[in-house]
């Protein structure tokens, strides 16, 4: 019998730049990482897994070299800086996921942990068993957890929340929001492998039939709807952000909250400026390494 394999494309660097590499493998292969460190040397090695070798391409190694080299121009100390690819067993690639990953707390509200683990909640604390897979999203990345976080402290329990989450990779920020109480949850991503993952997590989560997961096009959707959510949750690449600004902005609430993650430091004040531009005011933010988020609201 054949087994499977899967492709690891690998990064060795630093602890200083582990997050920053880990978000640039985020945004390049649309995966969560795998993170190793040799706690003698300190060498940290982050992989992202392929389950097709054509989705490594010569152009997109270039590309990944130039960007740690972009990381290394901000200072940070890449280490090595070496870019690997091997094939490895599907088997001790899901097994290897569970030396890496340990449970996550948003405050008092909510707990995201893996299967293997038997933490028991906190009393009224919200449970999303999330465990690592293909598609980027378990609440390990400074990204989504500063999407987790508003997504915890803004719940208002009494109060009906419409949540729309655009990219949602595994699910997770859907899946949370379900937990807490928000209605209806839309969740959409231009991957299809993402949209199977997300549904996947959503029905082992018992939220299936809370959330509406459907793969679009953002490019693509009508320019206004009726359609309005009390929170949005966008964590996509600048670039597309500022294209589409309008297309999220008009599916706002006037009381609503839009959060904006996983953008580059340096990139983040062009998409303050264009959803300034939109109406919007930033209320809070955080620099993660290399990486900025934003919650915004519209101005009074």
């Amino acid at each position: 019998m054949k087994r499977e394999s899967l492709w690891e494309i690998s990064v060795t660097t630093s602890l200083e730049a582990e997050e920053a590499v880990v978000e640039t493998l985020a945004n390049f292969f649309g995966k969560s990482s795998s993170i190793y460190t040799n706690e003698e040397t300190k060498v940290t090695v982050v992989s992202v897994f392929c389950t097709k070798r054509e989705e490594w391409t010569p152009r997109k190694r270039s590309a990944l070299a130039a960007r740690l080299k972009l990381i290394a121009s901000t200072g940070l100390d890449i280490g090595v800086g070496k870019i690997s690819m091997r094939r490895v067993a599907k088997e001790d690639w899901s097994e290897s996921w569970k030396r890496h990953f340990k449970p996550i707390e948003i405050g008092s509200r909510l707990l995201i942990k893996p299967s293997w683990i038997k933490r028991a909640a906190k009393k009224n604390q919200a449970v999303v068993v999330l465990d690592p897979g293909l598609s980027f999203g378990t609440g390990n990345h400074p990204t989504t957890a500063f999407c987790l976080h508003e997504l915890a402290i803004n719940r208002e329990p009494k109060s009906a929340q419409s949540f729309w989450d655009l990219g949602t990779g595994s699910g997770i920020l859907a899946i949370a929001a379900a937990k807490l109480g928000y209605a209806p949850v839309r969740a959409v991503d231009f991957d299809p492998e993402a949209v199977r993952v997300a549904r996947e997590n959503a029905r082992q989560n018992g939220v299936l039939q809370k959330i509406k997961i459907e793969r679009e096009d953002l490019t693509q959707i009508r320019q206004t709807s009726r359609d309005k959510y009390a929170f949005i949750c966008a964590n996509l690449i600048s670039n597309l952000l500022i294209a589409e600004k309008v297309r999220i902005v008009n599916r706002l609430q006037t009381s609503g909250r839009l959060v904006l993650a996983g953008i580059l430091k340096e990139e983040f004040s062009q998409v303050q400026i264009a959803f300034e531009k939109c109406g919007l005011k930033l209320v809070s933010y955080k620099i993660d390494g290399e990486w900025c988020s934003g919650a915004f609201i519209f101005s009074s």
